[in-house]
């Protein structure tokens, strides 16, 4: 993506169903469940490089022993960081005390970070400050071994007002005014209400406080917790707790908007965001390794029992569709197939672009993560060459030479790799005019392949801001004097907000919002702006169920290729000599290409929860009022 966007966030969860000898027995080491979440998270960096995360949790330690251990890290390589801590821990005790080398028992006992109960997060900061208190996992304390809760996911809430309000209304006093210590103190609240009736009960059984404890893990039902702390939730989440004595969960919000995967066999359980990440830690098949379906959650007990419970009634499933064109690793089997789909599937306006002259086309890709889609594009550009090719020579198959044909036949499609990132160059410089020229020259660009009669087609996964195509991309391709630049999308227009973990809060930075903008003016309809603003405005004390998306309104008047065009021509200034065009992937299309994640809402403004829609609807307030505020 050539416009860097922070989004998402990884998280991943191991529960080790064998005692820590057997592993050690098996694999020869103790560390086996460390090992593989450091596996676990270097697979999932791609989702988050600010900030990293481990918990773990010791089970039926003794009292006055160290049970939980957590380290948090914003270093420049937050994981590396996470696990030089861990090992340098791990490798000084076993230094000072060489007896605990073959003595299991022993280093779970004196090493920290060695349980059976683990978790693990990755992050980016897409709210408030990146410091380490702000890394996930939370650790909400307690002296009841019960009440601790250890807390990460990857979401966001758009109704942190309203939860927050909730919790004082119950009596608390929130220590921050974020969606995680929210989400934290809702499920603690529950959790602590839970324990405190199940030893009422106990205690009236005639067991003491020291018996009713391993009762109470034993009773203890969070499923039922979840359900009352989730009951008002409103976003996209994957969210996982361990408690204190060892229980594990994790959770996914009914429209099944942010993604999880779990994998359980008779060693381990475990949860990921991303289902290669889990094949690869683990070896194991993709069909092993199953979705977490909407609105469900996965909770491994203290005790080794495994079950899916339903928490929330699920909604239309609207997965995110980001997920598939960019955010995931495209190593997943499924993601790499849609990927090349999205590619072939823009064939046909790319074919309209350059009249179809595929002789005088050079075909590449914006680094790196929209190369599975040029593939895509270059197969069918290889069999609209072919077709073309068998025509030629059935018409012409009397008259033509052995030498003709042998020419038509040898012909190919014309790939190169135009843009090359040059990952060390940073830009230090914040003052403007200095800055703008270190951006322009983010990416190298091969020199002597292209013709003045060339068409230049180049696919990107998808086109936010467009700074980087503006400042840097355009001006480098147009130094290679083609006769046209076609910049193609593999996702479609980018109109709306996120609200569910993408770090697009504001609609004014989004390039189809301003080409929206730019063709009201054009077109005498710049009213309908102040009309939208009223009607955003009216709806401010609604209810949320109540609140319709009125922003749809900035871009009824015309068509996608009107806004298409009209990007064009904001993004290519007087010092661009080739002729630009830019194409979009369709939702249609995009729907088709990725069947079973269907959210779309950044495209179409169909928000999959109330929500949504006051988001973007104070978004556009923000915008109309010029706050530089987020809008959830």
């Amino acid at each position: 993506m050539s416009d860097a966007i922070k989004h998402e966030c990884g998280i991943a969860v191991i529960r080790l169903l064998k005692p820590l000898e057997y592993y050690k027995e098996k694999y020869g080491t103790a560390f086996y469940g460390v090992n593989k979440m450091y596996l676990m998270m270097e697979k999932q960096h791609n989702r988050g490089q600010d900030g990293a995360g481990f918990a773990s949790i010791k089970l039926n330690t003794k009292p006055g022993q160290r049970y939980i251990s957590r380290v948090r890290s914003v270093a420049q390589q937050p994981i590396q960081d996470i696990f030089a801590q861990i090992n340098q821990r791990i490798n000084a005790e076993l230094q000072a005390h060489p007896e605990y080398a073959d003595d299991v028992a022993a280093q779970k006992q004196n090493i920290p970070y060695i349980g059976e109960v683990l978790l693990g997060h990755v992050r980016y900061g897409t709210f408030g400050k990146n410091s380490v208190e702000s890394v996930h996992p939370f650790l909400r304390q307690n002296n009841w071994m019960h009440r601790n809760l250890i807390m990460a996911g990857n979401f966001n809430m758009t109704n942190v007002k309203e939860l927050f309000n909730n919790l004082i209304e119950l009596g608390q006093h929130p220590k921050e005014y974020t969606d995680t210590i929210t989400v934290m103190e809702k499920i603690g609240h529950f959790l602590d209400d839970a324990v405190s009736k199940i030893y009422k009960d106990l205690k009236k059984e005639g067991y003491n406080k020291q018996q009713a404890s391993p009762l109470i893990a034993e009773r203890l039902k969070v499923s039922k917790i979840l359900k009352r702390a989730a009951k008002n939730w409103d976003g996209g989440y994957a969210m996982a707790g361990l408690i204190g004595h060892g229980d594990a969960f994790v959770l996914r919000d009914p429209a099944g908007i942010r993604p999880a995967y779990y994998y359980k066999d008779d060693e381990v359980v475990v949860v990921a965001s991303e289902r290669p990440v889990i094949q690869t830690a683990f070896n194991v098949k993709f069909e092993d390794v199953h979705e977490l379906d909407p609105g469900h959650a996965i909770i491994t007990k203290k005790s080794g029992k495994v079950s899916i419970k339903k928490i929330l009634e699920p909604l239309e499933r609207k997965a995110c569709s980001f997920e598939r064109i960019y955010f995931s690793r495209g190593s997943d089997a499924e993601i790499y197939h849609e990927r090349k789909k999205l590619g072939k599937l823009l064939m046909p306006q790319v074919m309209k672009a350059i009249d179809g002259d595929i002789k005088n086309t050079v075909f590449s890709y914006i680094p790196n993560t929209a190369e599975t889609s040029f593939y895509g594009m270059v197969e069918t550009a290889e069999n609209e060459l072919n077709k073309s090719k068998t025509d030629i020579i059935l018409k012409g198959k009397r008259s033509l030479s052995a030498e003709k044909v042998t020419e038509i036949l040898s012909e190919r499609i014309r790939v190169e790799k135009i843009a090359n990132k040059d990952v060390k160059l940073r830009t230090f410089i914040t003052e403007d005019s200095s800055r703008d020229d270190l951006v322009a020259h983010v990416y190298d660009i091969t020199y002597g392949v292209i013709k003045p009669e060339d068409n230049l087609v180049i696919i990107d996964d998808s086109i936010v801001r467009g700074t980087t195509l503006k400042k840097s991309i355009l001006k480098m391709l147009d130094r290679l004097n083609p006769k046209k630049i076609v910049v193609v999308s593999s996702a479609p227009q980018i109109r709306y907000p996120d609200c569910y973990g993408i770090d697009m809060a504001n609609l004014e930075s989004l390039i189809a919002f301003q080409s929206a903008l730019a063709l009201l003016k054009d077109n005498n309809k710049y009213h309908i702006v102040d009309d939208v603003y009223k009607k955003c405005k009216e709806q401010t004390d609604l209810e949320d169920k109540h609140v319709q998306n009125f922003v749809k309104e900035i871009y009824d008047s015309f068509t996608d290729e009107q806004i298409s065009d009209k990007m064009a021509e904001l993004l290519s200034d007087e010092s661009i000599n080739a002729e630009v065009k830019i194409i979009f992937q369709s939702v249609e299309n995009l729907h088709l290409a990725c069947p079973k994640n269907l959210g779309d809402w950044y495209f179409t403004g169909d928000y999959p929860t109330v929500g949504g829609n006051r988001v973007v609807n104070r978004a556009f307030i923000n915008f109309y009022e010029g706050n530089n505020e987020r809008a959830y």
